[in-house]
């Protein structure tokens, strides 16, 4: 499944399996996870309720640099994040924006082979973590 920048891959694992996995993917391809945000934990937070929904966050400092360096405002959509999510079918999902995609939005011209890098290691990722 996918739209127009998001990339939607399922998961054959349970929701805090598939974040468990995608965050261990992430550090064998060489990136860092920085941080999770837990959706689901918010809401009951406020006495709402909410399927699983995490957010991962996770980059390498070195190619966002680089990023960055062409132009600071993709700072605003890096580090990479990626959702992991339950349906109302209870089938987890795993969403993401490629980073080509990040870059055009910010105007940046030749990065192709560092983006290729980043988008095969993103979906190396996501494949590793949700594929049995």
């Amino acid at each position: 499944m996918s739209t127009e920048r998001l990339i939607t891959v399922e998961s054959s694992f349970p929701h805090d399996e598939t974040v468990q996995r995608l965050e261990a993917a992430v550090r064998e391809g060489g990136m860092t996870p920085f941080s999770h945000i837990d959706h689901a934990a918010g809401a009951a937070g406020v006495g709402l309720v909410l399927r699983p929904t995490q957010v991962l966050i996770f980059g390498n400092p070195r190619a966002g640099v680089l990023l960055m360096q062409d132009n600071q405002e993709i700072g605003f959509d890096l580090p990479l994040r990626a959702l992991i999510w339950q349906d109302d079918h209870d089938r987890i999902w795993v969403s993401y924006i490629e980073p080509a995609e990040i870059a055009k939005q910010y105007g940046i011209a030749n990065r192709e082979n560092l983006l290729a890098k980043m988008g095969q290691s993103v979906k190396l990722a996501v494949e590793r973590a949700t594929a049995a």
